[in-house]
């Protein structure tokens, strides 16, 4: 049966829609969330790292699977996980069931997201009608990013925050019963069948303990046994995981990659980026319905200008590597976030949204994706044509880690703050203040350190071709 191509971009472009959507959507329900089933401060942000840290930590495993098994079969694999799991997140009934069923969720989406990839790149031929595809698929993507905070809003003040969850099952239904009409199967690699799973389990098992670690430090303290061997256990995991990838025939993460300074370097920068994205979200999201009291939509709103301007940063990052590279933008891009997360730091809880909020935001919005376009394109520039795939999915992946370990950094942080200065004797108001200004200085800090990481990167000229493609990517 003949399939057309724009049909398949359709379902393909979809789904990856709903698996950045879930990122953002979840934001805004987070105070519903603690108040409903339980959560503490420290504990809340597994919500969010439960999907990124195993999102990002089986992205890799995610690609080769649909390379070794079929690119559709898995596609439609990890739809239906991502289907169930966001069911069972709207009906969990405790912390722990919600905690896991987010994990099991980016499990989901790091299966149909890189088999998606996989799939448009064979169905449409190298050049304009591809590009225009990517193009598509890259701006959908962003859309879900941007609409994500209105659309939990939406939900959660009409229905409950349980909606965020399952108004994706319609959605993975339609989609599971649309593949196999409108996507083509198309026949498993040829060649030895080599999924580097004690790899991808030694990488995400010891990334989840040091996370866990981290936030743990808070209620019992550093010095504690459970913090420690979690660490340790942790930084053990991540050294078998680096003997592995350097002994496996087909490494998940082939470590010569990590010897080019533009990918290093680049990877460095996003893994901070995402630190800076995820906190400055999960912080401003609680900060405007807990202190502000704002409702979910009305928290959702003041969001979108900011959706804005980081879709304008990633249009205009790209005509500018193309006249200055990519070590300026990404620079420039880092500094604009940090004057925004700065910014911000000035809000307080009778504040206007314009005067104290509204330029941060914008600031932010425009820097953060001005860091992430040129490191992409840094990433693949001087990497051989047919590794450009995995190193463009190895500095993904460090995107996604680097924004766990991040928000779990913060988290911890800012609410210690806040602990300490209730017990001080402020107010529940300024305490949150306090703590919520303490994690946005600490994701400034981030963007100092991705601006030193960056200056390191060498300088580089992409080809137009690089560019086209890792924007998209980005």
């Amino acid at each position: 049966m003949r399939r057309s191509p724009w049909a398949t971009l359709t379902v393909l472009a979809l789904a990856q829609f709903i698996v950045v959507l879930d990122v953002t959507i979840v934001n805004v329900a987070l105070p519903d969330i603690q108040s409903d089933l339980g959560f503490s401060t420290d504990g809340l942000q597994w919500v969010i790292s439960g999907y990124t840290l195993l999102f990002g930590g089986f992205l890799l495993l995610g690609g080769r699977a649909a390379d070794l098994l079929g690119a559709r079969r898995i596609f439609v694999a990890g739809l239906v996980l991502f289907g169930v799991t966001s069911l069972a997140g709207g009906l969990a009934g405790s912390p722990g069931l919600l905690i896991a069923a987010r994990a099991v969720q980016g499990l989901g989406g790091a299966m149909l997201s890189p088999a998606a990839l996989s799939i448009l790149t064979v169905t449409f031929e190298h050049g304009r009608r591809r590009n225009i595809a990517m193009g598509i698929w890259g701006g959908l993507a962003g859309l879900g990013g941007t609409l994500g905070v209105v659309a939990g809003g939406v939900l959660v003040d009409s229905f409950s925050w349980r909606w965020v969850f399952i108004v994706n099952v319609p959605i993975v239904v339609g989609l599971v019963i649309a593949a196999p009409l409108f996507v083509r199967h198309f026949p498993p690699r040829a060649g030895a069948r080599s999924f580097d799973l004690p790899g991808a389990l030694l990488g995400t098992g010891g990334l989840l303990a040091v996370v866990y670690g981290v936030v743990r430090a808070e209620p019992v303290g550093w010095s504690s046994f459970e913090v420690i061997g979690c660490l340790v256990a942790g930084v053990a995991m991540l050294a078998g995981f680096l003997v592995v990838e350097s002994r496996a025939a087909a490494p998940l993460v082939p470590l010569r990659l990590l010897r080019s300074r533009a990918l290093s370097t680049a990877g460095g920068a996003l893994a901070l980026n995402g630190a800076g994205f995820l906190s400055m979200f999960f912080l401003t999201a609680i900060f405007l319905q807990q202190v502000r009291h704002g409702s979910a939509l009305h928290a959702g709103v003041e969001f979108l200008p900011m959706g804005g301007t980081a879709i304008f940063g990633a249009v205009a990052a790209t005509p500018l590597v193309t006249r200055f590279g990519t070590r300026p933008v990404q620079i420039g891009g880092a500094m604009m976030s940090t004057v925004g997360l700065l910014l911000l730091t000035a809000a307080g809880a009778d504040g206007s949204y314009a005067g104290q909020l509204l330029p941060g935001l914008l600031l932010f919005g425009a820097g953060i994706t001005s860091v992430a376009v040129p490191a992409q394109i840094a990433a693949v520039a001087d990497v051989s044509a047919h590794e450009a795939g995995a190193a463009s999915g190895v500095v993904t992946a460090f995107n996604q880690v680097g924004g766990a370990l991040g928000l779990a950094v913060v988290t911890t942080l800012s609410t210690s703050k806040t602990t300490s200065d209730l017990a001080h004797g402020s107010s529940q108001s300024d305490a949150l203040v306090a703590g919520f200004h303490r994690g946005l200085l600490v994701a400034a800090a981030f963007m100092v350190v991705a601006i030193a990481v960056t200056a390191l990167s060498p300088r580089l000229a992409p080809s137009a071709e690089q560019i086209a493609e890792a924007s998209v990517a980005a």
